[in-house]
């Protein structure tokens, strides 16, 4: 099984994260994509990558920090685009990179002005599309400015990550061939619309998260989420589905394995 969105270079590992690599092993989770939302932390995310067999990456800049990247890292100035330069630098630089992002729209909390959000997910849906990379993107409250974007530039293939919204605002996205990835929000009691998108997205196109450290799933909700426990979010998934765990475990770590790239054998999923 494969978790396919979480922070690992979130401080809230910082203490240990063996451990928690252990226990996502132990349960069965074999691959992890650890997820870039400042340069700060895409750069973390790609050592981190590089020292774990485990652990692949992507690098990218959160719309939340849109507006805040030469505070990030003074050493690169939004004004003049540096920023996007060090990205592409990552990529190029570590064998582990696979996807960029996260990236997108976040209407709801506003912290970078909505205008400043669009120029920075412009940049990087480019960059993904000169590189011939996948996105992946955060969409909250937002879908028609993210599909006005995509629709324009058209990258390569993207994830609409911790999709929460109806189906019928995401469902141009699958016909276009794009993933909808789904986390432990599917399974709280008041997400009923989520759990009828999860029901109505093709297997095919449909990947498993935590988004760990946020989000964790019932029965841990309001613990540190951690990759472990993807596994209730495939649970969930089977049971919207009507369908074995093993199918949905198969289902999505092929699609993960494709979408970013990844060998096709995975690594044992024991200890020592």
């Amino acid at each position: 099984m494969i978790d396919s969105h979480c922070h690992l270079a979130d401080p809230q590992f910082s203490s240990d994260l063996d451990a928690v690599i252990a226990r996502a092993l132990a349960a069965g989770v074999n691959r992890m994509i650890c997820i870039g939302d400042t340069i700060e932390e895409s750069g973390k995310a790609a050592e981190l990558a590089e020292k774990n067999e485990h652990i692949f990456c992507t690098v990218g800049v959160h719309p939340h920090h849109s507006s805040l990247i030469e505070k990030t890292d003074p050493q690169f100035s939004a004004k003049n685009g540096d920023w996007l330069k060090r990205v592409a630098e990552l990529v190029r630089s570590s064998r582990k990179v696979r996807a960029i992002g996260e990236t997108g729209l976040d209407y709801h909390y506003d912290f970078s002005p909505r205008g400043v959000q669009r120029e920075a997910f412009r940049k990087q849906l480019l960059l993904a599309r000169e590189l011939h990379m996948p996105a992946v993107v955060h969409c909250r409250k937002a879908v028609e400015d993210v599909w006005k974007l995509v629709d324009e530039i058209r990258p390569q293939n993207l994830v609409i990550h911790c999709c929460t919204e109806k189906w019928s605002d995401v469902e141009k996205f699958v016909d276009r061939g794009y993933m909808l990835s789904f986390t432990g929000i599917a399974t709280y009691p008041k997400s009923g619309e989520i759990r009828n998108t999860i029901g109505r997205c093709p297997l095919a196109q449909l990947m498993i998260e935590t988004d760990a450290p946020f989000l964790a799933p019932v029965p841990h909700r309001g613990q540190r989420n951690e990759p472990a426990f993807v596994v209730d979010v495939a649970e969930c998934v089977a049971e919207i589905k009507e369908i074995s765990l093993k199918q949905v475990e198969d289902e999505t770590t092929k699609n993960a394995v494709k979408f970013f790239g990844l060998p096709e054998q995975g690594v044992a999923t024991s200890l020592p």
